[in-house]
């Protein structure tokens, strides 16, 4: 009788791990998801703000038609993106056609001095952080989700509930990983 109660005990002590474990994935892949969401909302913000930087500076800037289609079409392309890699490849793009756009506001002193313009761009460059800030978040909880579901023994129960490794929100475009060249000259 008391090796049955103890297999009886060690199923029942199986059972709870394996409830804790599943649990515990459970909830990593809601701080995922969420985390997802935060960088979603700040980049809907910099969706939103483009526009409004593109027309101030269309008023200025009339010959620098290519540099406002640029811009559209990766800001169109980047609120299309479905998935994790999409959005990361479209928002590089988009990243590098606002670059060369404020490359190009370099040779507009006029258009810098426009209030609304600063605003606008004071605007997009705080989004900017806060998109920084909610890619690391993001990435940090796919790496904590990653190994649990790797791990020993919380990948078995990863495994019969089909809990998958997420991707990371990575930057495809190497010139955004060089370092900038500084000059005083």
């Amino acid at each position: 009788m008391s090796a049955l109660a103890v297999i009886g005990l060690i199923i029942v002590l199986l059972i709870i791990i394996a409830i804790s474990i599943y649990n515990s994935l459970v909830g990593l892949r809601n701080q995922v998801d969420n985390s997802w969401s935060q960088i979603d909302v700040q980049l809907k913000r910099r969706h939103d703000l483009i526009p409004n930087l593109v027309e101030t500076a269309k008023g200025y800037m009339q010959h620098e038609r290519g540099t406002f289609e640029a811009i559209t079409k990766a800001r169109s392309q980047a609120m299309s993106a479905r998935t994790v890699s999409e959005a990361a490849k479209a928002e590089d793009a988009l990243g590098q056609a606002l670059s060369q756009f404020l490359l190009v506001v370099e040779n507009y002193p006029e258009l810098k001095a426009n209030q609304n313009f600063l605003a606008v761009q004071e605007e997009l460059s705080s989004t900017e952080n806060k998109i920084s800030f909610a890619r690391q978040n993001y990435n940090d909880q796919v790496l904590y989700f990653n190994n649990k579901t790797q791990m020993f023994p919380s990948n078995f129960i990863a495994g019969m509930f089909n809990f998958t490794k997420r991707d990371f929100f990575e930057l495809e475009a190497t010139t955004e990983r060089e370092v900038p060249k500084v000059s005083f000259s």
